[in-house]
């Protein structure tokens, strides 16, 4: 009999569906690091909220474990890479919380145009400051959204119901998905512009940290406010403080911080901030929910061996498995490769399947090239979810099967329409399995995927290979691998580098200064 162990908190509904299922489950809120480190190694399954913290060094002595399960979106407290090292499958519940996300943004919202708090903690002192807090109306205010996924959406459509006019930034969205949600599409520069009031949700990446700094807060109303409960790091609080004392923001409502617990902070204390802890996820529904789906999702598994919302593990059989194996990396490869390459909204994907592997379940392949494709703007992307947030983006996905090759035995090929035209990437198996990259954009190429490289398109001329590697070498970057391919001599050529040091951004924008480089894009493989 399996057995899992509770270390946080979760609903008695969650602990009875374990047994249910067959499964012998402890409850043991609390425990301290060492104390859980000496009892891990007697169960088959972890369930926990984020208290519980899942480092390499506990994993280590969880010689049973094999699948840890969070209740909730987040998992910053696992240590995923490890637990995948260890085989462990790490779960999590991505959308049991979003609408209580988004109700909690769009309280922040109406507390903030009323001065509900402030106006609250005045009434309670036993003042009557009725002409000190002159709110204002939402009704034909303009909201923006920053992140128009699934919690952003959820707020645009209760907005709208407002009588709000919302004007929406998402990388992923497109004319026809903001249509259908009543959004205007802009970029993030007429987002700010237009906004009387701002609210974030998006995920922390490297291109959304600080994504609301004082550069942004220039191009902003004076007079606007900023609401952010999705992640700490998208607002920078030192530039938020000081618009916040300058006037420039009007105020601000926050539910999550930079270091959290947040004890200390430049912004507590300032009359024109609302602060919450953390309590975008915390009602009773969701925790329930997140508690029920966590505890089926895991015990699924372990019954079953049926996988369901991981982030590092396929949904895949026991008996596609073994042939799946390699294909699945090649297709996360191809998928990350267009994501990061691909700049705009994305319409549509196609994946084309050809000789060997078009003879094998290609549903894990294609939900694995979502994956890959859209975990390069978003995170806690997984197989599952994949097609489920590539559905909410209006992006629609097509396979096609051809049981003949032509020029290799077996072969991928990704076809990402954006609203800026179609590209294409293609690869196959080689040596063992071993995924390689055959074309880009109808330029054939044949190069091995690197954790760091650089993709250049460059104008085909004399000299332009050895500045390239003056440059790198002058800023200590060593070349690993080099693949060049053009269609034609004398026409724009793909480059494929791969590199033993981190890209810096300083370095980035030298190299995009070096002539003939047409474009130059950093990329990044786990």
């Amino acid at each position: 009999m399996p057995k899992v162990l509770i270390s946080d908190a979760l609903s008695p509904a969650a602990v009875a569906i374990f047994i249910q299922r067959g499964i012998e489950v402890d409850q043991k809120v609390g425990l301290k690091p060492d104390e859980l480190a000496a009892i891990i190694d007697q169960y088959d399954g972890l369930a926990i909220r984020s208290s519980t913290k899942v480092t390499k060094d506990l994993l280590a002595k969880a010689t049973r474990l094999k699948v840890v399960g969070r209740a909730g979106i987040g998992v910053d407290n696992v240590d995923v890479p490890a637990a995948s090292a260890r085989g462990v499958v790490v779960m999590n519940t991505p959308f049991g919380n979003s609408i209580t996300t988004a109700e909690h943004a769009l309280a922040m919202m109406f507390a903030l145009a009323r001065d509900i708090p402030q106006a609250n903690a005045s009434t309670h002192a036993g003042k009557w400051e009725k002409s000190k807090f002159m709110g204002v109306e939402l009704t034909g205010k303009t909201l923006g959204v920053v992140g128009c996924g699934n919690i952003g959406s959820i707020v645009a459509d209760r907005a709208i119901g407002l009588k709000m006019k919302v004007v929406a930034y998402d990388p992923f969205l497109t004319e026809d998905r903001a249509t259908k949600l009543g959004v205007e599409r802009a970029d993030l520069d007429t987002l700010f512009t237009k906004a009387d009031f701002i609210t974030v949700h998006t995920p922390l990446t490297e291109q959304t940290r600080n994504i609301i700094n004082a550069q942004a807060i220039t191009k902003m109303r004076r007079g606007v406010r900023i609401i952010n409960c999705a992640r700490g790091g998208l607002v920078d609080e030192m530039a938020l403080k000081a618009a916040l004392e300058s006037g420039h923001v009007k105020g601000a409502a926050l539910d999550v911080f930079l270091e959290e617990p947040a004890k200390n902070n430049a912004l507590f204390g300032m009359e024109n901030v609302i602060c919450t802890p953390h309590l975008g996820a915390s009602t009773n529904e969701a925790q329930e929910n997140v508690a029920l789906q966590i505890a089926e999702q895991m015990s699924d598994y372990l019954m079953t061996g049926a996988v369901t919302n991981a982030l590092n593990s396929p949904s895949v059989s026991a008996e596609d498995a073994p042939r799946l194996k390699p294909y699945l990396k090649l297709a996360e490869q191809l998928g990350s490769f267009a994501g990061q390459v691909l700049e705009g909204g994305v319409k549509s994907v196609t994946l084309e399947y050809e000789g060997h592997v078009a003879g094998l379940n290609t549903k894990p392949l294609t939900a694995t090239v979502i994956m890959g494709l859209l975990s390069a703007q978003m995170d806690s992307v997984n197989m599952v979810n994949a097609p489920i947030l590539a559905k909410e983006r209006s992006i629609s996905i097509a396979e096609t099967r051809r049981d003949e090759a032509r020029d290799y035995q077996t072969l991928i090929r990704v076809r990402v329409a954006t609203e800026s035209g179609e590209h294409t990437v293609e690869g196959t198996l080689v040596g063992g399995g071993k995924p390689r990259i055959t074309e880009v954009d109808g330029v054939a190429i044949e190069a091995e995927i690197s954790p760091e490289m650089l993709y250049i398109r460059n104008e085909d001329k004399p000299g332009f290979i050895g500045r390239l590697g003056t440059k790198l070498g002058e800023s200590g970057v060593n070349i690993a691998t080099f693949h060049l391919g053009r269609p034609q001599p004398g026409a724009e050529a793909v480059l494929l580098v791969s590199v033993d040091q981190r890209i810096t951004a300083k370095l980035l924008l030298e190299l995009e200064a070096i002539p003939s480089v047409v474009k130059v894009k950093h990329l990044r493989f786990a």
